[in-house]
């Protein structure tokens, strides 16, 4: 079987790696693969690649046309694979990182290639700018135009996704099952190291293993660190690279200066620790995130035997529990009184918060929206810290510092005991090492392949994207730190 992959870079990043992973297990089965990408790589899996300066960005790419475009990607993919390719493995041509990927896949679908569309986020979920970019540009502002470029469906097109949410989002709009395929990311950070011998009377740390961007909720990884107990250390891996993110960055680093919080930021890179050292030498692994496409964080710590502990994200995560994973100590809400700032104060910066959101994105709020969206957010008088801004979750944190005695009001209102963490770890190593393995990702992705191959060629409709929007829209999932 030949395949092409296409992506837009190989540099660092998540969906570079799956690439690279997937290169590898494939090799090992005997499917000979290339790599389409825009510029030469930082990173290459064990495959072939092609570079093709127009899958580039679209702020970085040189001019072409979509026809051009299709044109170089047969002529460069059947050159390396020594024939037409059987079928197209294209990562997130749905992301609004490019105006010109789509409409050449819609080409080349209209044209018979088989397509497997394998999307790992979504333009409908937190990232407006790049919808109304694709809608205004690609669609002269037709929504339905719009999804017929970026959603089509027929027999030879098929779609892969990494959570039952995006799985049961697809369905919705107009996907059958027999076309859509999920598949578990496998976790390998490669071959594991030498075990570090724990440091005597070091005192425990608690690692985020993270570029601390906004969805990642960092002034809530701060409220654990002001209500552990003394002795306690924390501690971020990265910072942001994105210049948008540093502002806001930067504001909870000073809080955490301020409030004399026992946290370092950004202990990984030149004269510090690697990634996976710093794994090793974690008592525990955080996660405070509000938003993940597959989850990474949840499950990597454990084969360091580092636990995992802090806010579960049940729509991402359902699925590794199916497959066993425990997850010993995690929440699904932090709540904290409602009366610490002023139900009218939340309420207002809830209705901002949604209409911000849906105008972002063309959209008016329906009659009952914020109703739905503060049943959400409020229970039992608590609000979930979590859907919070940035100014809301300061004026928390610097309640509890100022009041100590006030943390037993949270729910939940304490870290576990990190001992208590590692009842789990043997059996959640054994199933990272057995079901999420690239042997195993590498059967799972060719038996995709396989009946991608096998299908029909049928002419092309397309699903309903508004359908796509509903769902990533609905206010009951809005948090603030999502809000542009």
């Amino acid at each position: 079987m030949r395949v092409a992959l296409v992506h837009y870079h190989l540099q660092s990043g998540g969906v570079t790696r799956i690439i690279c992973h997937l290169q590898r297990a494939l090799n090992q089965r005997g499917v000979k693969t290339v790599v389409l990408t825009g510029k030469p790589p930082s990173l290459q899996g064990d495959g072939d690649f092609q570079v093709i300066p127009g899958l580039q960005y679209e702020a970085d790419r040189p001019a072409i046309s979509p026809s051009d475009l299709a044109v170089q990607m047969r002529t460069e993919a059947t050159a390396a694979l020594g024939g037409p390719p059987d079928l197209w493995h294209v990562h997130n041509h749905s992301l609004g990182k490019s105006l010109v990927l789509p409409i050449t896949l819609r080409l080349l679908a209209d044209q018979g290639e088989r397509i497997l569309f394998q999307i790992h986020d979504f333009a409908e979920d937190g990232r407006p700018a790049n919808y109304r970019a694709m809608l205004a540009t690609m669609a002269e502002g037709q929504r339905e135009v719009l999804s017929r470029l970026l959603y089509p469906r027929a027999g030879h097109l098929h779609y892969a996704v990494l959570n039952s949410r995006d799985f049961d989002s697809l369905e919705a709009a107009g996907l059958d099952a027999g076309h859509l395929h999920f598949l578990l990311n496998p976790v390998d950070l490669g071959p594991l190291p030498v075990e570090i011998s724990p440091t005597a009377n070091a005192a425990p740390l608690w690692l985020y293993p993270t570029r601390a961007i906004r969805r990642k909720n960092l002034g809530e990884f701060l409220l654990w660190a002001a209500m552990a107990p003394q002795g306690t250390r924390f501690a971020t891996t990265s910072g942001p690279e994105n210049p948008l993110e540093q502002p806001r960055y930067r504001r909870w680093r000073q809080v955490a200066t301020d409030l004399g919080l026992p946290v370092q930021f950004e202990l990984v890179g030149p004269g510090g620790y690697s990634f996976i050292e710093l794994l090793q030498r974690a008592d525990v692994a955080v996660t405070t995130s509000v938003a993940e496409g597959f989850g990474m964080a949840f499950l990597e710590p454990w084969l360091f035997g580092t636990p995992v502990c802090g806010r579960n994200l049940p729509e991402i995560m359902s699925s590794s529990g199916d497959e066993g994973i425990q997850l010993p100590w995690s929440y699904d809400r932090l709540d904290v009184p409602l009366e610490w700032l002023g139900r009218d104060r939340v309420e207002a910066a809830a209705r901002e918060g949604l209409l911000r959101n849906l105008a972002a994105y063309g959209r008016k709020p329906g009659k009952d929206d914020l109703e739905r969206l503060l049943t959400a957010w409020i229970c039992e008088d608590r609000v979930d810290f979590g859907r919070l801004d940035e100014t809301l979750q300061e004026a928390v944190l610097r309640r509890l510092v100022s009041s100590g005695g006030q943390a037993a009001l949270l729910r939940p209102d304490t870290l576990p005991d990190a001992v208590n963490l590692h009842a789990p770890l043997v059996e959640n190593r054994r199933i990272l090492r057995s079901r999420y393995t690239l042997e195993r990702y590498g059967e799972a992705v060719e038996a995709v392949y396989q009946q991608v191959a096998n299908s029909a060629i049928t002419v092309p409709g397309n699903l309903d994207g508004e359908v796509l929007l509903d769902r990533f829209l609905a206010p009951e999932r809005l948090c603030l730190l999502r809000v542009e």
